[in-house]
């Protein structure tokens, strides 16, 4: 379902008092948002929480705006949704996000009471880097290959048919998703492939796009992943069986120091589990499709992988 709180933010924008304004749209969408800010910004109840809510509230929107007026955001939501639920399956509800967060990632997957979510917020595709609201500049035509990603994710989460780890990491936790809490519980293995499924089934559902975007990378960041490789490749296959928060965090996180991400003297660039991850679960989507895959214990996928490699 198709959940839009992009005209309850802009309401906020033409209140007379926006920080209140916005803790009334908090506390509306509070199970929506508190999720949101939790896993992907810091704890809501923080001292910290009214003064990024203040930068958010006054901070410059005219990109916001100019995208919105020359895009139909909502009709490629719509789209994108159906396209997902043609190529996947779908056997379980899954709500679509249209949002403006506060600057804490272009787009991401959460599950609250056990329904999963995939959210985009809207400041990160006005396609113009926007230093305060932390907008990345993406271009708007890449909203459907985000919103693919976490569908993927979402669906991987709380499908009945999946066999996940992260399936049974959010049943455990009584039908709720924690970045941080499945960061430490999850292994390797299964990190590396639920990205690198979301990598590949968003190619499918958005194509066209330059090779490095569905990583969210840069194109030097792409050249040099790829020229990495095997290094990155060997060091992961000795932690595949690993359950550490750190390792997500240097595989998969933004933001992490060189020290962070330096194995055997070669520092290993940001993120660089998605590309590895998506190399790992190829063989089963071309021989399975997306619908099994994405529902595929992690040994399933790499079992598949052994296989194919071992016969060629």
């Amino acid at each position: 379902m198709l959940i839009n709180l992009l005209p309850d933010f802009l309401a906020v924008l033409n209140s007379t008092d926006r920080v209140a304004a916005y803790q009334q749209y908090y506390e509306s969408h509070r199970s929506r948002l508190s999720a949101y800010w939790h896993n992907y910004v810091f704890d809501p109840d923080s001292e910290h929480f009214l003064d990024v809510v203040k930068m958010a509230v006054y901070a410059d929107r005219s990109d916001l705006h100019a995208m919105l007026e020359r895009t139909d955001v909502v009709s490629l939501a719509r789209e994108t949704e159906v396209r997902c639920a043609e190529l996947l399956g779908t056997d379980v509800d899954i709500d679509v996000i249209l949002m403006v967060g506060v600057g804490g990632a272009n787009a991401g997957e959460l599950v609250v009471a056990g329904r999963g979510m995939a959210f985009v917020c809207l400041e990160h595709f006005t396609g113009m880097a926007n230093p305060e609201t932390q907008g990345l500049g993406l271009d708007p035509e890449l909203l459907p290959l985000w919103i693919a990603h976490e569908i993927a994710h979402a669906l991987r989460y709380t499908s009945p048919t999946s066999r996940s780890e992260m399936r049974a990491l959010v049943d455990e936790a009584d039908g709720y998703y924690s970045y941080w809490e499945s960061g430490r519980r999850a292994s390797v293995r299964e990190l590396l492939v639920n990205e690198g499924l979301a990598v590949s089934i968003a190619r499918q559902i958005s194509p066209g796009h330059a090779a490095w975007e569905y990583y969210g990378y840069g194109r030097r960041q792409y050249a040099r992943i790829r020229e990495l490789e095997p290094h990155i490749t060997r060091v992961v296959g000795q932690e595949l069986d690993h359950h550490a928060l750190g390792l997500r965090l240097r595989y998969l996180m933004g933001g992490t120091s060189d020290d962070a991400r330096t194995v055997d003297r070669v520092v290993i660039p940001e993120r660089s589990g998605y590309y590895i991850g998506a190399r790992m679960v190829e063989a089963a989507l071309e021989q399975r499709g997306a619908a099994w895959a994405v529902r595929a214990s992690a040994a399933e996928l790499l079992d598949i992988a052994r296989t194919t490699a071992a016969s060629a």
